[in-house]
């Protein structure tokens, strides 16, 4: 029976860091796609409510977790920044 425990423990960490990159991943991209848009208004306020909810990750998860969070949202930003291929402008 505590075989069973450690394995769904496994399981849940599993889950809980590949939701962690799938949420820095959501919201990195959401941040980054809504910052190029908006008057200087809205951009500090996207970019204090990003860090903000950084410093709230890192203080209530753990290290594994906000590492996974900072992936995801690392890979949105570098995905912002790269060229758009020439396919992605005959669709505008």
């Amino acid at each position: 029976m505590e075989t069973f425990s450690e394995v769904l423990s496994v399981i849940g960490f599993i889950i809980r860091a590949l939701g962690f990159a799938l949420l820095g991943f959501a919201v990195g991209r959401f941040t980054m796609d809504a910052y190029k848009k908006a008057v200087w208004q809205v951009q500090a306020a996207l970019a204090v409510g990003f860090f903000g909810l950084l410093v709230g990750l890192t203080h209530y998860s753990s290290a594994g977790s906000i590492g996974m969070f900072a992936l995801g949202a690392g890979a949105a930003l570098l995905m912002s920044f790269s060229k758009k291929k020439d396919g992605d402008e005959e669709e505008k």
